[in-house]
């Protein structure tokens, strides 16, 4: 039998041990609580200027808007949206993954309301078209694992609410506008997560004669976005990644759950010799993995300026500025 004294000794040197396992334990249960509770619901704006239109050319304030992954009932982030439109945009683009579910499509329009009623461009996600599910978070580190999908959803009908009040489907189709005294050639390519991306039918170069050649695309895949640059477009605007949506501090994101590099996972970045892309983060997250860390949800204000006379055109030697919006 042990003495009194061994058994003392024993408990000292676990104690250790002990503490360091429930302080892990806790820090833990504290993260997945930030992350679940406070960071994916504190829906911020991000404002950036990207040097990209004709020399020449008027400014053009455009809101980017993408992955709202919607749910009935959720009125922070419906109030959220709403309140978009103070900024006065000239342009919205929406780059898909509205929907989460299927009686998601009123909430979306109620949501974006008053912006649905500005010069719109919009193209559609996976989430637009079939619902989401569970998934091993493991999956997301295996480029190659087989993609399985939900339900189908309302697509239809989302399509038809945008297009009623005047938004444009760019998918798999050219558009020219002019919004603000700036011309623009647009268009956009579905789904390249889901392998829908028929880019020969927008193939070509756009109106040379515009003062902004817009590619719009829901996955930045690098074989799409190597296609818009190809063909001599200005900006690329995609979404999808979330922002890699969990990310750890100093590292960033890690996992970008499509074929781009974790440089690139979100905001301004460059393409080929002359194109500029923009990934937005994200405004919501799958039901089935409700949580944002070091990410927050996002919509970008993109202030577009016209581009050098010479040299190729760029983003704003300013950088890019945040400015956090107050979660309602």
């Amino acid at each position: 039998m042990r003495s009194a004294a061994e058994q003392a000794r024993d408990a000292v040197r676990a104690a250790p041990l002990k503490s360091s396992v429930i302080g892990t334990a806790g820090a833990a249960a504290l993260g997945l609580g930030y992350a679940t509770l406070i960071e994916r619901n504190a829906f911020t704006l991000r404002e950036t200027s990207m040097a990209v239109l004709e020399p020449g050319s008027a400014t053009l304030r455009v809101l980017h808007i993408s992955d709202l992954h919607m749910m009935p009932g959720q009125r922070m982030k419906q109030n959220w949206l709403r309140e978009l439109d103070r900024l006065e945009p000239d342009l919205v683009v929406n780059t898909g993954d509205n929907l989460s579910h299927q009686r998601a499509v009123p909430s979306v329009v109620q949501a974006l309301g008053p912006l649905l009623a500005r010069p719109g461009l919009f193209v559609f996600g996976s989430n637009d078209y079939f619902a989401p599910k569970p998934k091993n978070p493991f999956k997301y580190f295996d480029k190659n694992h087989k993609r399985t999908t939900g339900d189908s959803l309302p697509w239809r009908d989302l399509r038809a609410a945008f297009s009623e009040r005047g938004w444009l489907d760019v998918t798999h189709v050219r558009r020219e506008l002019e919004v603000a005294g700036v011309r623009i050639a647009s268009a956009g390519v579905d789904d390249p997560h889901l392998k829908r991306d028929r880019y020969d039918t927008i193939a070509g170069q756009p109106n040379p004669l515009a003062d902004l050649r817009l590619g719009i695309t829901h996955s930045p895949e690098p074989r799409v976005l190597d296609k818009f640059a190809q063909d001599g477009y200005d900006l690329v605007l995609a979404g999808h990644t979330h922002g890699g949506q969990l990310c750890l501090p100093f590292y960033g994101a890690l996992v970008t759950n499509c074929e781009i590099d974790r440089s690139r996972v979100k905001g301004p970045s460059k393409w080929g010799a002359h194109t500029q892309l923009h990934v937005s983060a994200g405004i919501g997250t799958s039901p089935y993995a409700p949580a944002r860390f070091c990410c927050r949800p996002e919509a970008t204000l993109i202030t577009l300026t016209p581009a050098p006379r010479t040299g190729p055109k760029n983003v704003s030697d300013e950088g890019v500025s945040r400015s956090e919006a107050v979660v309602s």
